[in-house]
């Protein structure tokens, strides 16, 4: 009589769960800043455009980082739909604070992935945090810059697009320690 060996099912983690619904939020995310880019585009603002469409191509990037990461550890990623996302808007300052907050929100979300990779001992997924942790620095600090920037201007638009033009603002260009990207980076 043969003997099978009994495969060992995973059990998905809290860490991995929470990575599979931050997958959705870096999705939605770059499909929020889309619609910024978008709407600057509109209102012939090009260089406030092509930072945004930047932006959106950052968060499509960090959602498939994450997508690597889940299928280097043999988990098989979900690649989900995406929340609605924002269209209507009036002036510059609501849509650069939408994008602060929005920051501000992902580096929560990080926060909690990080915490809780720790929580559970899964060491690997804490130093994949890291990269995150310190990206969502910098993406905070750069997009308050702009909402300063945008204030200062006092409505005079042309002062933003020539600051964007003028400064590197969020944009350090490759980071040799970021996490591999599946398909890779656009």
């Amino acid at each position: 009589m043969a003997v099978t060996a009994k495969k060992i099912q995973h059990k998905e983690s809290r860490f991995e769960h929470l990575l599979q619904e931050q997958v959705r939020n870096e999705f939605t995310a770059s499909q929020q800043y889309i619609a910024v880019a978008v709407w600057f585009d509109n209102e012939d603002l090009p260089r406030l455009a092509a930072h945004f469409y930047r932006q959106a191509l950052e968060e499509r990037n960090h959602a498939m980082m994450i997508v690597q990461y889940l299928m280097d550890n043999n988990v098989k990623p979900v690649i989900p739909a995406i929340e609605q996302v924002r269209n209507d808007f009036t002036e510059t300052r609501e849509l650069v604070a939408l994008a602060l907050e929005q920051e501000r929100e992902v580096t929560r979300e990080i926060e909690t992935l990080a915490k809780t990779a720790r929580e559970e001992g899964d060491y690997l997924g804490e130093q994949f945090m890291q990269w995150f942790l310190k990206e969502q620095v910098e993406e905070v600090a750069s997009m308050s810059t702009l909402l300063n920037v945008v204030d200062r201007s006092k409505g005079n638009l042309f002062d933003v697009e020539n600051y964007l033009a003028r400064e590197t603002v969020g944009d350090e260009g490759v980071d040799a320690p970021a996490p591999r990207t599946a398909g890779g980076s656009l």
